[in-house]
């Protein structure tokens, strides 16, 4: 029985351990290898970001370009970079970039966030020099549904999306200011006609957000 005992906690600290030491959520690792497999061409515009490019089609919003998905429901801005390498490799003609807001969730450091950005852009310029970049803000998050508390943190969003733009200029790339579309009036808010949550999309949203980014496609 005491082996029995010994052998169980065993795989239980293993277990503890292996799920303390993954980086990454299983999803996370089952898109981005998927992704690794996937071919990049120079004529492919590519829309990197979180769940909320995730979830959107952009091969049917722009059906005459030729646009590759690659969010990641969860995604950070160190994920981002981290799986980079088979995007850039295929030195595709635009990378349209999304990320930030679970960076904040998470707790992470604004300094960290914006340090993970210049070395997205960064990246890109050095191994896929021709591709055009395009970092896009952080959208509002609206508190009215009760979810996603530890995304609600207004101030940050404004600040993070200052330093974005800030980045553009400094590495001559191009900033696109999403989150002033996304206003409830009069407020810091989503507004509630583009999401049911408070932080993803519906229909209404992702029309919006093609339409704001139609211009630099």
């Amino acid at each position: 029985m005491k082996r029995i005992l010994i052998a169980f906690l065993a795989i239980l600290f293993a277990q503890l351990s292996e799920a303390q030491t993954q980086k990454y959520s299983t999803f996370y690792i089952q898109r981005a290898s998927l992704f690794s497999k996937l071919a990049i061409t120079p004529k492919d515009i590519v829309f990197i970001g979180n769940s909320i490019t995730n979830g959107a089609e952009w091969s049917e919003l722009f059906p005459q370009k030729r646009v590759k998905n690659r969010g990641i429901s969860g995604d950070t801005s160190e994920g981002v970079y981290d799986r980079l390498a088979p995007i850039v490799k295929g030195k595709p003609a635009k990378i349209f970039i999304f990320i930030g807001i679970n960076d904040i969730s998470r707790g992470i450091q604004v300094e960290t966030i914006i340090l993970n950005m210049k070395r997205i852009v960064e990246k890109i310029q050095n191994e896929s020099p021709k591709t055009k970049i395009y970092i896009q803000s952080i959208l509002p998050v609206n508190p009215d549904f009760g979810m996603f508390k530890d995304h609600q943190k207004p101030q940050l969003i404004k600040e993070i999306n200052q330093q974005y733009q800030n980045i553009a200029k400094e590495y001559k790339v191009n900033y696109i200011d999403l989150y002033s579309y996304f206003l409830e009036e009069g407020t810091d808010k989503m507004n509630k006609n583009y999401t049911n949550d408070g932080l993803h999309l519906l229909g209404e949203g992702y029309l919006l957000w093609s339409e704001i980014i139609k211009p630099y496609l």
